[in-house]
């Protein structure tokens, strides 16, 4: 599973590790880049769903009739705070094929770093779901705090939160903000720059995923 120190998991399996190794490479190409995030996506999803409640129900295989398991309950939401949350959505979902989404749009805003909401679109049942809220980066953890408090306004009391690269900082933050959601992380990083971005990280998500700047 990896390292869990105060409800934060780091997910340490080798491929993962290996391919957040060429993500960070600058002259990843940006078709490679959302390659490689939507299949660190797949070993994320594979993680932080590891402890699924599980029921069982009769079935025949083609020798004979068993109880086999199957996830217990409704199906989970994962919600993608946009732009950038995105790139592990088809990753995820190939792994969750019957999840619901939710879209949350914010954005930072350049002066103040603070999260702006734009757009907010989620199943009407969201609250009896368990939601996990990913984006890659948690820098300031400003996005974050922001997406799961408005799920929270929605009545979501089960989350968890999945991203690719943490700061300290960001940690810190979401976890005084939100301490009873867990957080997943492939790995965590030195510190934040001055102008909010993870050292040494790997640059905007976003904008290396789309091919925006």
């Amino acid at each position: 599973m990896g390292q869990v120190t105060e409800r934060v998991t780091v997910v340490d399996h080798p491929l993962v590790q290996h391919k957040l190794t060429l993500l960070r490479d600058k002259t990843r190409s940006t078709a490679d880049f959302r390659r490689l995030m939507n299949e660190i996506g797949m070993f994320l999803a594979y993680e932080v769903t590891r402890d699924l409640p599980l029921a069982t129900r009769e079935i025949e295989t083609p020798i004979e009739r068993m109880s086999a398991p199957v996830i217990a309950g409704k199906k989970l939401v994962f919600a993608p705070i946009l732009r950038a949350g995105i790139g592990f959505l088809d990753g995820m979902l190939t792994l969750v094929p019957s999840a619901r989404v939710a879209h949350i749009g914010l954005y930072r805003d350049p002066e103040t770093l603070e999260a702006v909401e734009y757009y907010f679109k989620a199943p009407s049942d969201v609250a009896e779901r368990l939601v996990v809220v990913m984006d890659p980066m948690l820098a300031t953890a400003n996005s974050a705090v922001a997406a799961i408090t408005r799920l929270k306004e929605r009545g979501v009391v089960d989350m968890r939160f999945v991203c690719l690269l943490a700061a300290p900082e960001g940690i810190a933050k979401l976890r005084a903000a939100h301490p009873d959601v867990p957080i997943w992380t492939a790995a965590i990083d030195a510190r934040l720059n001055d102008h909010g971005y993870i050292v040494p990280g790997l640059g905007d998500a976003g904008d290396r995923m789309y091919g925006t700047k």
